[in-house]
């Protein structure tokens, strides 16, 4: 166990219980971890809690207190280039990630390396925005591992007024092609510092928690996503869609949609639904993006969903 692997706010203090370190990827990547074992004689089993892009184990505390009070453990880390993870590039700041697949190699190692030895079964996946992404990619090859996936606002599409996916694509990859995929288009700076102008959640208190953990951690800022990020993303949102990736999916699957999300186009989640015959769509009406981080109103919405779901039937 390492010291001062996790971070603490005064209103956000790191949940007991926790074995963390750090394990190094097939690349030799660093990759920060923690479990958090429920106070209970025995578990209900382990959520397998994967995030979003730009976030931290830090920002989900709240998240792993209220699984690990019904009995579950939760393990948990930082996706490779961002939070206390390695960074990819020289430049640390945009959100650059080589090939997409890297992220799927690193949870299934997370799985057999840390939570396999060290957590308790049965296993199971809650995953916000890009971690729902990954997780539905990474779904038919779990299942002889995972019992149950939730995803919250799956990064399976992009809102963009200006352009399309296919224009967005052909953009990255040109980028990609005359050697800027490094570079963030929307530039490397931090961003939504301003809760009036951001679009993640309506909930001012946990917008400036989680705003107050750059302060303490500059370490974690990241800015924009960078040309290879959005190349790779498409890639596999293209791929997820598919009618036959969606029917190799076994496990049973928990779609939960913002009704307000602006990031992520909502009819596109129902449209996967529709087709995605081991899923159900839960929609929690003027949410924002991020509904574990919302408004106890929609908050409340989405972890009662999660908590009816998982563990289900014994």
């Amino acid at each position: 166990m390492r010291v001062n692997v996790l971070h603490n706010t005064p209103d956000n203090p790191a949940p007991e219980n926790a074995i963390t370190g750090y394990f190094d990827t097939y690349d030799k990547k660093k990759i920060r971890y923690a479990i958090f074992r429920a106070d209970v004689t025995r578990a209900k089993g382990t959520v397998i809690l994967l995030q979003g892009r730009n976030e931290t184990i830090e920002k989900y505390y709240e998240t792993i207190r209220d699984l690990t009070a019904t009995g579950l453990w939760v393990a948990t880390f930082d996706w490779r280039g961002q939070g206390g993870s390695e960074r990819l590039q020289r430049n640390p700041l945009p959100g650059y990630v080589r090939r997409f697949t890297d992220y799927e190699r690193d949870l299934e190692q997370f799985l057999e390396e840390i939570v396999l030895p060290d957590a308790r079964l049965p296993f199971f996946i809650v995953a916000h925005s890009t971690g729902g992404l990954i997780a539905l990619s990474a779904a038919p090859r779990l299942s002889n591992r995972i019992e149950r996936i939730a995803v919250t606002s799956p990064f399976i599409g992009l809102k963009d007024d200006r352009f399309g996916q296919a224009t967005l694509g052909f953009i990255a990859r040109a980028a990609c092609l005359i050697g800027l995929g490094g570079v963030a288009p929307s530039g490397s700076k931090r961003s939504n510092q301003d809760f009036s102008r951001n679009v993640l959640t309506s909930d001012p208190e946990r917008f400036k928690r989680n705003r107050a953990i750059y302060d303490i951690c500059p370490e974690f800022i990241l800015g924009g996503p960078a040309f290879r990020w959005i190349s790779e993303s498409l890639k596999i949102i293209d791929r997820v869609h598919q009618s036959s990736h969606l029917a190799s999916i076994r496990i049973p699957t928990l779609l939960l949609g913002a009704g307000a999300d602006t990031i992520v186009p909502h009819h596109m989640l129902e449209d996967m639904a529709s087709r995605f015959r081991a899923s159900e769509l839960v929609t929690i009406d003027y949410a924002k993006h991020e509904l574990l981080q919302e408004a106890d109103l929609y908050r409340d919405q989405a972890m009662a969903a999660i908590t009816a779901f998982i563990p289900g039937e014994s």
